[in-house]
């Protein structure tokens, strides 16, 4: 028989006698803990019993200093009192003894001594007689000694070595101590089937930019023979939903590398260093797992522009931002490390951040186009029986121009929750239709009732809008009427196309836009004579589109070609406080006028549209009273009578 011991036999071995190494270490903590721990007890008692030692002494009754003053001055035949004896005690600096009365009585007296030298009183109570003798407490000397330098050095020294053994052996809050300056693993787990490239949909470019960080990770060595030098950071640029941090998780999936995922936000605390240190820890724990991508989620939330504020800028936050400076300098790409971050406001980064060497890359992951949002249709409806997959993704994504990745994933489960909640066995267009519209406009508000005078309001508000956008050459955008009330709004005109869709728009293609959303509003002042509150949102949305025409697209005449808006008009940190003043006042007030006028022109246009199809928007308005939707043959057969005008909209006088 052979000696040679199986080689998992062998490991199975140094596993066990790793193991016994470890519970002999836990066991000897434990130990050393309880024995520190009972010490720390002893020594406290003992600190007590000092304290309780150095009071000071007293016997007898309590004397006042300056009553005592007096006695001791007092030199006439018959003093109220007189004192005998009497005895220094140099620690406790009081003086204790007798007391004799003119009786004879005597009494034990204590009294305190300030701190001021009492030479004068001990020379007054010598000649008067008294017997003086000092006590010089050695005992309490040598006690004080003790209570007040040496004892508090123990304790604290017991203290700190209780608590390391406590932290060493990772105990509980006692760790959190130490980790506070630290992130803990950020690692995320293995996923049982890692996201790829093939999980990510309508997002084509995106990929193509992202695959040379993957091919990269995953194979060094093709990048080195060429000398070429991967980006050590890409920017994900985009409005949120739109996929970015799935990008992010298709890359390390793609790759088989490790991520590191973490947001803004988590850096910033309230005390200044935290948020740097951090940072560090953060490097250090995708060091140490090379390859790996880290992947900070809202990047502006630590990366916003310093000295953009109003007053002083926020300590921390800087600090922070200047780590994260150095940390990605302080690495090469050799070391098998790519730094990912994803933000939606691009504008307010600080300006080192986006300069070559750190985030050398933007992609921008924006909203999908029609063709796009058919892709994530498909690839969210994998798995779920749907009546007509083709037809029915290829007719909502038509129906749903602005939508992001997220608003198509929530599309694609709250149809799905429909069909159950109507026992169906497959999900239909109508259920896809009716959970778009729960994410536009609300779900179905059936318990408000409306009066007739609302109803006819609303009917011919929205029958307004769609004879408009049939006159001027818009009718195949709409596909749905409703009178239905939905979230807060009480009708809904659905379109199929919306301004999202073109990159590229002419200025009659925006005041046909403006005509149609003023429709409403036009429709109840010509057949109510007054308009109604139901109008607020189409002016809402009409006045931005008019202000953007004059203000950033410089399609004005009064204003002339310039651009006066930024797209994003929120006030960040003061910085556009300090910026406000590049623009006159005389600008701003011909800039309200000229949204005043081109609103103005576009109701006028809307209305002499309305004038010369009263018949049709009667028709329309008499149609959604009674069935109060219009979709489908419905809806053709009521618009396909509509002459349709040029695209640019006639003004009426």
């Amino acid at each position: 028989m052979s000696d040679r011991v199986a080689p998992w036999a062998t490991e199975a071995q140094s596993k066990a006698e790793r193991r016994r190494q470890r519970l002999a270490q836990a066991t000897g903590r434990q130990r050393a803990a309880r024995l520190l721990a009972l010490s720390l007890v002893g020594l406290l008692l003992i600190y007590a019993g000092a304290l309780i030692f150095l009071r000071p002494a007293t016997s007898g009754m309590s004397l006042d200093y300056g009553q005592l003053v007096r006695d001791a001055a007092c030199t006439a035949p018959r003093c109220p009192a007189k004192v005998a004896q009497a005895t220094l005690l140099s620690q406790d600096n009081r003086l204790v003894g007798t007391l004799v009365a003119p009786g004879g009585t005597s009494q034990q007296f204590s009294t305190a001594l300030p701190s001021a030298d009492p030479t004068t009183l001990l020379r007054d109570l010598a000649a008067g007689g008294t017997r003086l003798a000092v006590d010089s407490q050695e005992a309490k000397a040598l006690v004080r000694f003790l209570a007040q330098f040496l004892l508090p050095l123990v304790i604290l020294a017991d203290l700190f070595a209780l608590l390391f053994l406590l932290i060493q052996g990772g105990g509980g809050q006692a760790s959190e101590l130490v980790r506070f300056a630290t992130l803990g693993s950020r690692r995320r787990t293995a996923e049982a089937r890692p996201t790829t490239f093939a999980d990510v949909a309508a997002a084509g470019e995106a990929v193509t930019e992202l695959a040379e960080v993957r091919d990269y990770l995953a194979d060094p060595s093709a990048y080195a023979a060429m000398g070429a030098t991967p980006p050590k950071g890409v920017l994900l640029v985009g409005p949120p939903g739109c996929g970015k941090t799935l990008l992010a998780r298709a890359v390390a999936g793609e790759a088989q590398a490790s991520f590191f995922s973490i947001a803004g936000s988590e850096f910033v605390e309230v005390l200044v260093g935290v948020g740097a240190a951090r940072v560090r820890d953060l490097f250090a724990q995708a060091r140490a797992s090379a390859p790996a991508i880290i992947f900070i989620d809202e990047l502006d939330g630590v990366g916003r522009r310093r000295g953009a504020g109003v007053g002083q800028g926020h300590d921390e936050r800087e600090q922070t931002l200047n780590e994260l400076l150095t940390q990605m300098d302080g690495f090469s790409p050799a070391q098998g490390l790519v730094v990912l971050a994803a933000t939606n406001r691009p504008d307010i980064l600080d300006p080192a951040l986006m300069r070559s060497g750190r985030f050398d890359r933007q992609v921008t992951v924006d909203r999908p186009d029609v063709e796009g949002r058919l892709d994530i249709l498909a690839l969210h409806a994998r798995g779920r029986r749907l009546v007509d997959a083709e037809g029915d993704l290829a007719a909502v994504a038509r129906a749903t121009p602005g939508f992001t990745g997220a608003d198509l994933a929530n599309l694609v489960n709250e149809a799905a929750l429909l069909a159950v909640r109507e026992q169906a066995t497959v999900i239909s267009r109508g259920h896809l239709e009716e959970a778009a519209e729960r994410i536009l406009s609300g779900p179905r508000r059936r318990g408000r009732l409306l009066s007739d005078e609302e109803v006819y309001t609303v009917a011919y508000h929205e029958a307004g809008h769609a004879v408009v956008a049939a006159a001027l050459g818009k009718a195949g955008a709409v596909r749905k009427v409703s009178i239905v009330a939905r979230g807060r709004g009480i009708g809904h005109l659905a379109t199929v196309t919306g301004p999202e869709d073109g990159s590229v728009r002419r200025r009659s293609t925006i005041e046909v836009q403006l005509a149609v959303a003023l429709a409403g509003l036009a429709a109840e002042e010509l057949v109510f004579g007054e308009p109604s509150t139901g109008a607020e949102a189409d002016l809402e949305r009409a006045t931005a589109w008019a202000r953007d025409l004059a203000g950033r697209f410089g399609m004005s005449e009064t204003v002339g070609p310039v651009r006066v808006l930024h797209e994003d008009r929120e006030v960040f940190l003061g910085r556009d406080y300090l910026t406000s003043g590049d623009i006159s006042q005389p600008t701003l007030e011909r800039l309200d006028g000229e949204v005043r006028r081109i609103l103005e022109e576009s109701r006028r246009a809307a209305t002499g549209v309305l004038r010369a199809h009263r018949p049709a928007l009667d028709d329309m308005a008499a149609a959604l009273v009674d069935r109060e939707t219009l979709e489908g043959p419905d809806l053709e057969a009521a618009m396909s009578w509509i002459a349709a005008r040029p695209r640019r909209p006639a003004r009426s006088d």
